[in-house]
């Protein structure tokens, strides 16, 4: 006898597929989008059968700064602070009468301590291919709302104030 759950008691993983249907409306924004979404639902248009569908994606990168190895040591103190708290935390929850507030510091300055040493060290290798810092996002150049062929017009028509709630 197997201890592992049979086939038919696991939840099937969903594929993404693009959505069928009418587009009803295009916006330029994603927010747009989600207003007429939020449009639709306030008539009280079943929103399970509208999907906010974004074209022509694009890949993003805004630049937010240059890095330099203060900026480096800096990040990686004060990720390495959070990692020593989380840990000193965890000693704190496991052995609570030997564990004091000095103790919790000692954790946050010895964290600060190897994540400034480690961004110094990866900073230090990658110098020259990259000097500055970003944020990278996708992002689409449009946003269509299509909706089940059955309640598209309806939806046209509560977009367009045609069809009152």
């Amino acid at each position: 006898m197997s201890d592992r759950p049979s086939s038919s008691s696991r939840v099937p993983r969903q594929v993404p597929v693009i959505p069928r249907g009418e587009t009803v409306a295009g916006f330029e924004t994603y927010p747009e989008a989600q207003a007429a979404v939020d449009r639709l639902g306030h008539a009280g248009f079943p929103v399970k059968q509208v999907s906010i569908v974004g074209s022509d994606l694009k890949s993003v990168e805004q630049v937010t700064g240059t890095l330099s190895y203060g900026r480096a040591a800096l990040a990686g103190a004060l990720s390495g602070v959070w990692i020593g708290i989380f840990f000193g935390l965890l000693f704190l929850l496991i052995s609570p009468t030997t564990t004091t507030p000095l103790f919790l510091g000692a954790a946050a300055l010895i964290g600060a301590g190897f994540g400034m040493f480690f961004n110094i060290v990866v900073y230090s290798l990658n110098r020259r291919r990259r000097d500055y810092t970003s944020v990278m996002q996708v992002v689409a150049s449009s946003y269509a709302l299509i909706v089940t062929p059955e309640l598209a017009n309806r939806a046209r028509n509560l977009l367009d104030g045609t069809e009152q709630p």
